[in-house]
């Protein structure tokens, strides 16, 4: 039977701001959609991008300022549950919570990647980090009845921890392109190159890596960083390069599309995320693909994705000065290095979109099952 979906996050795949939720997102639902499944995407309006387009089989509807989206859902529903029916509503709950289960009529599946409770206060001022963290306190009293779908152990323990039950938690993981994300050690730096590949965000704590990188190039002046991604702490970031006098040690990439993206990871010696939480890490998976093992702090999510001692190492978050003695020891000792990438192979490749599709193809027909 084919179902009839009604898709809502903040962001789609073609949305500059997005990240791993988005990939998440549209990763399982164009997979769905291929199926025979009807999928539409409401999110958010971006200059440049249009009202509406179908994208790998998925309709994308874009409306409203990005800032007041979650005001807006409500009237869409309405709109569109008006025009056809529906048989499940997707929502991706990311970022402010856009309450479904308070105006949504057919069975809800809700995401979670992660909450940030406390780290918000990292990234944002304070009104609206306390905004952020009020919002995220109702989700255990509204989707309380509601099922939901999360990325990792750590996201599911922090729900049960807040009083979700148990049993109306499922794990749909985050995927890996195999055929996409493949080693190539031709494209090696041949001097030492570390990386770093995801949104720049005060909160992923990019700048614990930079002053990391500062004590690795007193050690090994050869060394060189490579930033790949963009985001609104870059200017930051790049002041901080400068006090440090590391400008001829840091490449910036800027966002990039996704075959170069490829390239990079393929350069580089390793790669680090010291962000202090995660859903999951999908760059992480993303490198050990390519046969790079991923230094990151011992943080929720993170270490859920990394392996610790057998596809990277994890560091006490914000401890700049050990993991700049774990750079250090990863460039220093090729034969761990290289000892390290099998591993890091096959623990990508156990990570399938297909099987994270199928997982939540069977969510739905149990929550249509219940609800029948």
């Amino acid at each position: 039977m084919a179902y009839n979906l009604l898709v809502l996050n903040w962001q789609d795949i073609r949305n500059p701001l997005g990240g791993g939720a988005e990939v998440h997102l549209h990763e399982i639902f164009k997979r769905i959609a291929a199926k025979g499944h009807r999928v539409t995407l409401v999110s958010c309006s971006y200059p440049g991008l249009p009202a509406e387009e179908i994208i790998d089989g998925i309709r994308i509807i874009r409306h409203g300022h990005r800032n007041f989206f979650n005001f807006h859902v409500p009237k869409l529903y309405r709109q569109l549950s008006r025009q056809e029916k529906f048989d499940v509503v997707i929502d991706d709950i990311n970022k402010i919570p856009f309450y479904s289960p308070l105006f949504v009529k057919e069975p809800i599946i809700g995401i979670i990647h992660h909450l940030f409770g406390k780290s918000i206060f990292l990234e944002a001022v304070l009104p609206v980090a306390l905004y952020v963290m009020m919002s995220e306190k109702l989700i255990p009293w509204i989707y309380r009845r509601t099922p939901l779908a999360v990325v990792s152990n750590s996201t599911k323990n922090e729900l049960i921890e807040k009083g979700l039950a148990p049993e109306n938690i499922s794990l749909v993981q985050n995927a890996v392109d195999a055929s996409a994300y493949q080693f190539d050690e031709t494209k090696k730096s041949p001097s030492p190159l570390v990386g770093y590949l995801g949104r720049v965000k005060k909160y992923k704590s990019v700048h614990h890596l930079i002053r990391a990188f500062a004590l690795v190039s007193e050690m090994i002046p050869d060394a060189k960083l490579l930033l790949v991604g963009d985001g609104d702490y870059l200017s930051e970031i790049k002041k901080l390069v400068a006090r440090l006098n590391l400008q001829d040690k840091v490449i910036f990439t800027g966002s990039t599309h996704h075959q170069k993206k490829i390239d990079y990871l393929n350069q580089m010696w390793f790669m680090v995320n010291p962000s202090p939480k995660e859903g999951w890490g999908l760059t992480v998976i993303e490198a050990n693909s390519c046969g790079l093992p991923v230094i990151a702090a011992d943080s929720p999510g993170l270490r859920d994705s990394v392996v610790d001692g057998e596809t990277g190492f994890l560091y006490p978050y914000g401890d700049y000065k050990k993991l700049a003695q774990i750079i250090i020891r990863l460039i220093q000792d090729e034969k761990l290095r290289r000892s390290l990438a099998p591993a890091c192979i096959k623990w990508a490749h156990t990570f399938n979109w297909d099987n994270s599709a199928l997982n939540m193809i069977q969510l739905m027909e149990k929550v249509i099952t219940r609800r029948e």
